[in-house]
């Protein structure tokens, strides 16, 4: 591995900078409570984790080099995201008149999960920045890039965490409101359906030191 504290403020950098994850776990945790939020950032940062996997065994770079792949994993991302944006939308009437009940913590998990993983942007990162850190001649590549990840998941997931605590807490005042719960719902649309446009338009992928 080289340069292990430049690729640590690099890390930190790149999870201090609010992105399409906080926005996602802010959504959930406002609408949904504290616990949506805790366990949308769990799903998100088990994303982030199966990224740096696939990206050890060389998957990302496969997808990233094929046209075709990229762009199906794409519109898959972009077409989950907007899904759930109408399904956002066509519960708002309800919202207002009731307070939600909880989604059950798997589905939320599972959102979670695939937006992380349908984001074309992180296997951009995981292609591109990730292994510019990665010293053949320090030992396993495979073996430095999954230790990289980790380093990324835990400083994502105290940046998402947080995210989802304060997220939670602003959410857990207002959502007795039956206008409030008519906003947020519309505010949550604005954002899934905001994520999948970027999804559409995001950058192509790059090989490292291209």
């Amino acid at each position: 591995m080289t340069n292990p504290l430049v690729f640590l403020a690099a890390a930190v950098t790149l999870v201090a900078v609010p992105g399409p994850n906080h926005f996602y776990i802010i959504a959930r945790s406002v609408g949904e409570g504290r616990r949506a939020g805790v366990v949308s950032a769990l799903g998100v940062e088990t994303g982030t984790l199966l990224h740096a996997v696939a990206a050890a065994a060389g998957l990302s770079a496969l997808v990233a080099a094929s046209a075709t792949a990229f762009t199906a994993l794409r519109y898959a991302g972009a077409a989950y995201l907007i899904f759930l944006a109408i399904r956002t939308f066509r519960d708002r009437s309800s919202l207002a008149e009731r307070t939600p009940p909880p989604q059950p913590l798997p589905r939320v998990f599972l959102d979670g999960l695939l937006v992380s993983l349908f984001n074309p942007k992180v296997i951009v990162f995981f292609l591109a920045f990730l292994p510019q850190f990665v010293d053949p001649a320090a030992g396993s590549v495979p073996a430095q890039t999954v230790l990289l990840g980790l380093v990324v998941v835990l400083l994502g997931l105290l940046s998402d965490l947080v995210c989802a605590l304060a997220g939670g807490a602003l959410g857990g005042r207002l959502r007795t409101r039956s206008a409030f719960r008519r906003r947020q719902a519309y505010a949550a649309c604005a954002v899934y359906l905001g994520l999948g446009l970027a999804a559409l338009l995001g950058p192509a992928p790059r090989r490292a030191g291209a």
